[in-house]
């Protein structure tokens, strides 16, 4: 079984290490209810391939172990003292957001350039563990943002292979609060997120002070200004915004999402809250194209934003909608015995076609 999970990773890893130029990114915001209910949203791109998506249903006493530089797993042992749910990429131990049973929820958001995890070493395998196993084994582990820190202290966070992007992590729980795991210069950093949104690089505290730069965003119609005499007014509403970057970098969605998250309207429910974060999401999916240069050949998928997520962690509930099938689908947690429940892993959408209902008329 080693040996076969083996070959699988370094079928993969290429996808994932060799296409420095093809779009990594991430969008997410976080959003609560009227009800007390709170919802994190993200969205994960990648436009080099098709990701291969998956759900995973990881059962209580379920045993890992991670992955080490070559390709082998002999890095820490896991067990899962909590059962989750998680959205794999390329292959099931790459689970890159997810929602434990106790309300814990964790997502692997790319950190290209700077983040560095500290060296593999071989006589510290039995506590290292795999960048892209992180998420899995912090829901398997883990019920609090507090129980998250002091775990973290007690591995080595690694990558599989030096050429692969590094990664940064948020973690919320059921109290709403929420934070950011990033390693510079091999050390991990926590971030209290307030603001509920994340992206990509830079880091996070450098995210938070350009939003600065930005004092200047109003929601609504700006107001009519004199200029030497010369009445100016808005052509329509919202004005106010005028000036937001409408780009795909990272720090201009950073600032997108936080301004769209920040006026948005509260919801009664959870549920309604859900369809608001992927409704603000929409706002989010990239087009294929538009990452590749036009000598490159774009590759035959709908959409660099692979799948969008909502995780109500306050009613245990994790939804999704992919490239290919824009219905939102739902896996609730409270419906699932994770003590006795096995192992299992399907992909996101069985029909890689967005489905089209004809309608009748008589």
């Amino acid at each position: 079984m080693k040996q076969k999970l083996s070959i699988i990773l370094w079928v993969v890893l290429p996808l994932i290490t060799f296409f420095p130029k093809e779009l990594k990114a991430c969008t997410g915001i976080t959003l609560k209810a009227k009800d007390g209910s709170c919802i994190v949203a993200r969205t994960i791109e990648w436009g080099g391939n098709n990701l291969n998506s998956q759900y995973v249903v990881v059962p209580r006493g379920y045993e890992q172990q991670s992955y080490i530089p070559g390709g082998t797993t002999e890095g820490m042992i896991f067990t899962a003292r909590y059962g989750y749910i998680g959205l794999a990429v390329e292959q099931e131990q790459f689970v890159a957001e997810g929602l434990n049973e106790a309300g814990l929820s964790a997502g692997l958001f790319y950190f290209p350039q700077y983040g560095k995890y500290e060296a593999y070493n071989p006589k510290e395998k039995a506590s290292s563990i795999a960048d892209l196993q992180l998420v899995s084994w912090i829901l398997g582990s883990c019920k609090t943002v507090d129980e998250v820190k002091e775990s973290i202290k007690k591995v080595h966070v690694i990558g599989i292979d030096p050429r692969a992007s590094t990664a940064h992590w948020r973690f919320a729980d059921t109290t709403g609060r929420q934070i950011v795991l990033e390693i510079i210069n091999e050390k991990p950093i926590f971030h209290e997120n307030k603001l509920g949104v994340l992206t990509n690089s830079p880091s996070f505290d450098w995210q938070m002070t350009n939003l600065n730069n930005y004092v200047n965003l109003i929601p609504g119609m700006a107001p009519s200004q004199q200029l030497d005499g010369v009445a100016l007014t808005s052509f329509g509403n919202g004005s106010g915004f005028l000036g937001i970057p409408g780009d795909i970098t990272p720090p201009s969605r950073f600032v997108r999402a936080a301004f769209y998250q920040a006026t948005a309207p509260r919801q009664e429910t959870g549920q309604q809250t859900v369809i608001q974060c992927f409704q603000i999401l929409n706002n989010f999916d990239i087009p294929i194209g538009i990452e590749f240069a036009p000598d490159q050949t774009p590759v035959d998928i709908p959409s660099a934003t692979q799948w969008t997520s909502a995780t109500d962690m306050t009613n245990r509930m994790i939804y999704y909608r992919t490239m290919y099938d824009s219905a939102i689908r739902c896996i609730d947690l409270r419906k699932i015995n994770f003590a006795r429940v096995k192992y299992q892993t399907e992909p996101l959408d069985k029909v890689n076609q967005q489905p089209i209902i004809p309608i009748r008329i008589g």
